[in-house]
């Protein structure tokens, strides 16, 4: 197991490229793997949780070769493409794969087993098993989580009222769709992802929004040419960290910022920070730009409603970022957090008081008061990347040194974390 000491730094500076985002990476490949020829992926996020997605494809009978580790042709073979795997399609610890997977096989003439890591088979996979048993469906679980064993059957549209905002559950629907033998409707509680849509479009999917509500229909899918931008969850470290850490003036370059990943700039804003948004242009279907952010005294804000869905990978670094804002910031409406890959209300609020922060979980989100001045500690990752990450940048700030065990979760959905931030000035051993 790999652990990290960090020191507290001085002031951070220079210019870097976070890794390639990791949920438009996922859906690159699902979507190649099922297009009718070869699609050309680059930007390709080679961390843990995509790899398993790679590997998974490949074992459905993709071919998929690499020009390096960020550079993919898939061979895509249509919808009716994919063959029976061969053995149980191991997800690791990756959900994405796992959920989008689930929706990819309900409508395939064979029968597959999904299963993963301990700590994926303890994350609930009933929001994504119902909708598509109600569409055909024959899905068995272990008490509504993996391993699943997917009965491929011919599928039937629905119109769905989604409980919660979801973009794996929205996803896995929309490719159960394409299978479906009439028209398939979700209706979204609020904003969430919509990088599958996007990318169905782009790939000549019949596909319709309207508003918060998505139709599409059995297609035929064209090839794909990418560029995938940097990732805003992993670009979310540094720009917390240049913001706490006094005299700091970053710029990250080529940042995917899809209006509904970017609930976090919204946020720190209000509180204050100093980002500048600049070079805005279009790659790929996705917004991209450059973000130029200088260090900010930060004061307390109230999150709840749509704004969690659009951060709500990022609460375990805002919570570092409010331990140095003046004030008591709250979280509400972000019960979610719960099943991630782990219970990230309470492992956030447990680790972070390790190192002075005066936090207090509740059901459905934190409170936080500041301006506190942290120390360092010995912290438990808990297996969980974004928490590792979190603790790195508290650490960046607290007096003393800060001992992070199995930083090398990190490699989930950031490989190269403590490397980049060297880069900057971070002062990690």
């Amino acid at each position: 197991m790999i652990s990290l000491s960090v020191s507290r730094s001085g002031p951070l500076s220079g210019e870097i490229r976070v890794p390639g985002d990791k949920s438009i990476s996922h859906r690159a490949l699902f979507l190649g793997a099922i297009a009718d020829g070869k699609s050309e992926i680059t930007g390709f996020l080679p961390c843990n949780d995509c790899l398993a997605t790679l590997t998974c494809i490949r074992t459905l009978g993709i071919e998929v070769g690499r020009h390096d580790e960020t550079s993919l042709v898939v061979h895509g073979k249509g919808r009716h493409g994919l063959l029976p795997p061969d053995a149980p399609l191991n997800c690791t610890r990756s959900g994405t794969t796992m959920r989008l997977l689930t929706g990819t096989l309900a409508g395939q003439p064979f029968d597959s087993v999904l299963t993963g890591d301990p700590q994926l088979l303890r994350r609930p996979m009933g929001r994504v098993v119902d909708p598509l048993v109600h569409m055909g469906a024959r899905i068995e679980t272990e008490d509504g989580h993996a391993p699943l064993t997917v009965h491929g059957r011919d599928l039937h549209g629905i119109t769905y009222e989604m409980p919660v905002a979801s973009a794996q559950v929205k996803s896995a629907i929309l490719l159960a769709g394409l299978y479906a033998n009439s028209s398939t409707t979700v209706h979204q509680t609020g904003p969430a992802r919509d990088h599958t849509e996007r990318m169905l479009s782009a790939m000549g999917a019949k596909i319709a929004t309207d508003g918060c509500s998505l139709t599409v229909s059995h297609s035929e899918l064209s090839p794909l040419s990418i560029s995938i931008p940097g990732d805003f969850s992993s670009a979310a470290f540094p720009i917390v960290a240049a913001t706490i850490v006094r005299g700091s003036n970053i710029t990250l370059r080529e940042v995917g910022i899809n209006p509904t990943r970017t609930g976090l700039l919204a946020v720190l804003s209000a509180m204050g920070a100093s980002v500048a948004v600049e070079g805005f242009r279009n790659a790929g279907n996705e917004p991209v730009a450059d973000l130029r952010v200088q260090s900010a005294n930060l004061h307390a804000v109230e999150i709840d409603g749509d704004t969690v869905v659009r951060m709500i990978d990022e609460f375990p670094i805002l919570a570092v970022a409010a331990t140095q804002a003046e004030g008591t910031t709250i979280v509400r409406d972000a019960a979610e957090l719960r099943v991630k890959e782990t219970d990230r209300i309470a492992t956030v609020a447990e680790e972070l008081r390790k190192l002075g922060a005066r936090i207090e979980p509740t059901p459905d989100g934190y409170v936080v008061q500041g301006l506190t001045p942290l120390h360092g500690a010995a912290v438990s990752s808990h297996g969980d990347h974004r928490l590792a990450m979190a603790l790195a940048v508290a650490g960046l700030v607290a007096d003393g040194t800060t001992q992070i065990d199995d930083i090398g979760c990190a490699n989930d959905s950031f490989p190269g974390f403590a490397g980049l931030m060297r880069a900057i000035g971070g002062q990690y051993d």
